[in-house]
This record gives structure tokens, C-alpha cells and sequence, in this order.
């Protein structure tokens, strides 16, 4: 089973933070962002993670490359950011002959099962799959309409007036059909606005219950130290 592991951001809303830190090593409950995903993937039996780098990528290749684990790394460079689907075209040799992969927003944090999501999304018809989780915020996230058999029937990045409070968790699994709808022409590429409005109603929600926040923000980042260490205690 593979992975892509994205980490190529500049993490800009954590100024003064990831000015010498990237995102995914910054520290949560005593590990490195990326260390929590790491442990996430190998529990649920990923072999090998593709992790796109930008922004101080020598700091992330020195980090990984100390981790123990059996996951093998490929690292894909990239001198000007792709976007989140312009990774994945740029790199779909990575998955070719898989019969479904994971994609995974590194500057989030969550204790849910990949196993979980990866087995819901074989028994589903569609060839994505989108994390979903409740927010507070919908104006601020990706919002979804589910059917009553999982599939998303509409989709709207940052709703001015949203219509349900299921949000994009950034946490996928993909068939690799669906790299080719990516517009090979367009760089950067962005999963949420140039490939998820053409999956409407050809594509799974997977509601998590569990914690799932994003740490992007210097808000979001001191309420993840405060809560997830008691999740692991």
C-alpha cells in the first residue's frame, strides 16, 4: 500500500514558527507532526510514502531519514510548488498498478484509523474517498452534501453560504484513474478547487468521529498541544 505524504507548504500562518521549522516537524505531545503520521501509516500497513518537498526540505530528509521505520521514502522536490494535485500528476508513476492510495495533508493531526478509511473506500463503488469531519468553522473549510449511501453529492470550497457542516478532513484514498483528470496544463494544481468539483457524485464520504485538527494556525497549533496529549495518555 502506498501514500502520498504532503509537506511541501510554506506554513506561512505559523510565522514565526516554520521561518527555520517546517510545518511537519513542528513539535506535538512530546513528537514531530510528521512522527504521528509515520505511526499512522505503518499501523495500517503502508509500505512506501511519496513526501513532496519545498520548503526546507534538507530539514525534513534529515528527520525522516532518522525515523525507525519500514516505510520506504521517495522524496519529490520541488523547486516551485505543484499544488496538491499537480503532485500527484507530476508523480503518478508512484502509484501506477495500485488499486488505491492514500493522500494525506501532513499539517493535520488525527488518532483515526487509515485502516478504517482504506477498507471503506474498497467497498465503495467510487475511486475517491474524502474524509469528512464536523466543523464549526464552514465558511472556512471545503463543505460537502453526503446521500444517504456515502456518496458526496455536492462540493464548495470556503462557502460564503454553507449548506451542511461536513467538511473535508484533507485525508483521501484514490484509485489512480483519478490523476488523469487533473488538466495537465494548469500549474499550480489544487486537489479542493481543479479535482474534487469534478468527483460530485462520483465520490465517497467517510464521516471520522475521531479528533482531527488542523495545525496550520498559531490558535489551532496551542489547542492540538493541549488536547491530544490526553488522547495518548
Amino acid at each position: 500500500m502506498k501514500a502520498f505524504l504532503l509537506t511541501a507548504g510554506l506554513g506561512t500562518r505559523l510565522h514565526p514558527i516554520t521561518l527555520t521549522l517546517p510545518k511537519c516537524l513542528v513539535p506535538i505531545a512530546g513528537k514531530p507532526l510528521i512522527n504521528w503520521w509515520f505511526e499512522s501509516m505503518q499501523k495500517a500497513g503502508v509500505t512506501e510514502v511519496l513526501i513532496n518537498l519545498h520548503h526546507l526540505p534538507d530539514m525534513v530528509m534529515a528527520h525522516v531519514n532518522a525515523l525507525d521505520t519500514n516505510i520506504k521514502v521517495t522524496y519529490a522536490y520541488e523547486p516551485e510548488l505543484l499544488g496538491s494535485a499537480g503532485t500527484l500528476r507530476a508523480n503518478k508513476n508512484f502509484v501506477q498498478g495500485q488499486k488505491a492510495f492514500f493522500i494525506i495533508y501532513a499539517d493535520n493531526l488525527t488518532n483515526t484509523s487509515l485502516s478504517n478509511l482504506y477498507n471503506f473506500h474498497v467497498a465503495q463503488l467510487h475511486a475517491f474517498t474524502m474524509a469528512l469531519f464536523e466543523t464549526n468553522n464552514p465558511t472556512g473549510c471545503g463543505i460537502v452534501s453526503l446521500n444517504s449511501d456515502a456518496t458526496i453529492t455536492s462540493f464548495e470550497e470556503k462557502p460564503a453560504n454553507p449548506t451542511s457542516n461536513l467538511a473535508n478532513a484533507g485525508l483521501y484514498v484514490a484509485s489512480p484513474e483519478i490523476i488523469s483528470l487533473i488538466d495537465p496544463a494548469k500549474t499550480p494544481a489544487d486537489i479542493g478547487f481543479d479535482v474534487l468539483p469534478l468527483l460530485v457524485n462520483k465520490m465517497s464520504g467517510y464521516k471520522i468521529n475521531d479528533y482531527l485538527i488542523d495545525i496550520g494556525t498559531h490558535q489551532n497549533l496551542e489547542k492540538s498541544r493541549k488536547e491530544f496529549p490526553l488522547l495518548n495518555s
